[in-house]
């Protein structure tokens, strides 16, 4: 059954299409300006640009481009800088502009054009297309071994198909090859994905330091936020997130995570605010979920149906633009929508890809379906690299039963006791009753 909509939810659904399907004019064709799930680690932005510079940017390669439309790298950085505006801005619509600039780069270079490979495959990347990514990201190294995007995405690439081996060798050869803030976030993430926080976090730390750009200081930032809110510190996830919003106003991500560390201490008036304002500008399903179950737990049951209903609207114009909203949807809807839908959609991004997060989102689908012993292998599977994730930790808890229910709830709460709005509360409710 299709969701129903307030008035309110009404205006924020048709500001969502409008900013999807609108008609600002771009080099080359019409298309979209405006708000694609984020990444763990998503690509910093084309040299160094934060929000407003990425935007500014944008408009100058356009201008440059009606008076030079056959210099094919500036193309190229153009469809890159479109990819990255669909990737902060949430806006699925870029990525058909994307294609149609770089596609142009290649016909006017066929040969040797590794910025324009570069370019597809963080477009494959954002879409979701991974093999495609990683097959793009080798062309382009094989051009430019030293190419800091095709490096960078290829780490991206075989991280999100679940070859984290690969990923922490492709790591060490981008770090050799090619040091600097979009790399060490990369590394710091491999790192992290097997349980090494401590490293993950001292390399974050250095690429910070090294960072002068205001968008490489609020993306290098954020990524500390975040890191530090898994561990359940918000404290310092406030400070790293300020600091962040300090360097670029308008970084979203920083936002978000903010509001998602105010929730962590208490402040839920302060993390709806932000999280509001997050939603107004770009309706991602993170924070709408996030804002979802902030007013859910609070009792505002209206509101939070409201968020949840914009998800769905979210994912059918991603999907409409090229963008494989499995993974999405699945999350989204285990909890908060149709559970089978759901179950297919994991299903579907399980048999692309093996990772931790398919196999989480797999686990948790087939467990609101009612078939929690299959599941229970996915829910280990998801835990099995020593990444710390608390839901990860408190599906499995919820899952499993006896001492391994009583062992993965507590892990949860013990690693960050404000890990959902809903699900915490829910987590210990769950062990208090398990004997």
């Amino acid at each position: 059954m299709a969701p129903r909509f307030s008035g309110r939810t009404a205006v924020a659904a048709c500001a969502l299409a409008l900013a999807l399907t609108g008609g600002a004019v771009a080099i080359g064709g019409g298309g979209g300006q405006a708000p694609a799930p984020a990444a763990p680690a998503p690509a910093a932005p084309p040299q160094g640009l934060g929000t407003g510079g990425l935007d500014q940017g944008v408009r100058a390669l356009q201008a440059h481009l009606r008076a030079q439309p056959k210099d094919h790298a500036g193309w190229a950085n153009l469809g890159t800088a479109y990819v990255e505006q669909a990737r902060t801005q949430g806006d699925p619509s870029r990525y058909a502009e994307a294609d149609r600039a770089l596609a142009r780069s290649l016909k006017l270079r066929p040969d040797g054009n590794d910025a324009a490979l570069a370019g597809r495959a963080a477009l494959a990347a954002a879409r979701h297309d991974f093999t495609g990514a990683l097959h793009d990201a080798r062309r382009a190294l094989a051009v430019n071994p030293y190419g800091e995007r095709a490096l960078s995405t290829r780490i991206d690439a075989l991280v999100e198909l679940g070859r984290y081996p690969q990923a922490a060798r492709a790591a060490d050869e981008a770090d050799a090859r090619r040091p600097g803030v979009p790399v060490f976030t990369r590394f710091a993430y491999v790192r992290e994905l097997r349980g090494d926080v401590t490293g993950a976090r001292r390399v974050l730390k250095r690429a910070l330091a090294g960072a002068t750009a205001p968008g490489d200081v609020a993306y290098t930032a954020t990524t500390l936020g975040q890191l530090a809110w898994r561990q359940g510190d918000f404290t310092t996830a406030l400070r790293r997130c300020g600091q962040a919003l300090r360097a670029d106003p308008g970084y979203v991500a920083a936002q978000e995570c903010r509001a998602r560390a105010r929730a962590g201490r208490g402040d839920t008036t302060g993390a709806v605010r932000d999280l509001r304002d997050v939603v107004a500008r770009y309706p991602l399903p993170g924070p709408l979920v996030t804002l979802g179950e902030l007013y859910e737990a609070r009792g505002d049951r209206a509101s939070a149906r409201e968020q949840y209903g914009l998800v769905s609207a979210w994912t059918e114009l991603a999907q409409a633009n090229g963008v494989d909203a499995d993974l999405d949807t699945a999350l989204a809807a285990a909890d908060h929508g149709d559970r089978s839908a759901a179950l297919r959609a994991a299903r579907a991004e399980w048999a692309r890809r093996h990772t931790v997060h398919t196999a989480d989102a797999l686990a948790w689908a087939l467990h609101m379906n009612g078939r929690d012993r299959e599941a229970l292998p996915h829910a280990r599977f998801a835990t099995r690299t020593g990444f710390r994730e608390a839901s990860f930790f408190y599906h499995r808890g919820v899952i499993a039963r006896g001492a391994e229910r009583r062992e993965w709830l507590g892990r949860a709460l013990r690693l960050n006791p404000a890990f959902s709005p809903v699900g915490a509360d829910a987590a210990r409710d769950l062990l208090r009753e398990t004997p």
